[in-house]
């Protein structure tokens, strides 16, 4: 009986264990911390908060801070990889973003762009545009918390936003926990003669994979 047990014991330690899944991996490829934004995320019941300047007319007044408290949709997908100049090798996430109103759930941002990991940096680039002609590239080290901050020759804008309301700055701060997404950022604009910090804050929740 002894020698039974022994053999069995002995036998069962050459089976080899299950491999651990690796999360950041979609495809066959690195995708590093950005993997984890992949499905739907909904704004948590306290929504989120927009302060930007007001436009003249309104109770506000032109350039008076205007805050609207918002909710969300924002979803993720696989986009093509790419290769820049033979040396740089990127995996992106498509992303698109809609923010409605709580007063009245009417949309007033949308945003379309793309998470971009680049795995032998350590990079995640944030590269969106909104429909006011204006286009942000911000960039940082990649992890599950990320400070993203405008690229250099970061923004690209019509001449009349060059002129009237042009984007000067760009902070993001981004962090995924799990089914939870929680960002806050900045954009600096020059508007109405001065500079303006518009920003934004939000708590998500994963609702579909």
């Amino acid at each position: 009986m002894k020698s039974a047990i022994t053999f069995s014991l002995s036998a069962a330690l050459l089976i080899p264990l299950p491999a651990m899944a690796d999360h950041n991996v979609i495809d066959g490829m690195d995708f590093g911390p950005i993997a984890q934004l992949v499905g739907t995320w909904k704004s948590v019941e306290s929504g989120g908060v927009d302060i930007s300047p007001a436009q003249a007319g309104t109770e506000q007044g032109k350039g008076a801070p205007a805050i609207t408290p918002f909710y969300e949709v924002m979803t993720f997908e696989v986009a093509a990889d790419a290769v820049n100049a033979s040396e740089q090798t990127l995996v992106a996430l498509y992303y698109k973003q809609e923010v409605f109103r709580k007063a009245d759930d009417s949309k007033f941002h949308d945003q379309r762009g793309y998470f971009i990991y680049d795995q032998e940096n350590q990079v995640v680039y944030n590269s969106f545009c909104v429909p006011r002609t204006t286009c942000v590239t911000a960039e940082g080290a990649a992890g599950n918390e990320m400070t993203l901050t405008l690229s250099e020759r970061g923004v690209a804008e019509s001449n009349f936003m060059k002129d009237k309301a042009s984007t000067t700055g760009f902070t993001m701060n981004i962090k995924i926990d799990g089914d939870t997404l929680t960002y806050s950022q900045s954009t600096i604009l020059s508007i109405y003669d001065g500079e303006f910090a518009h920003t934004d804050s939000s708590v998500l929740e994963r609702v579909k994979n």
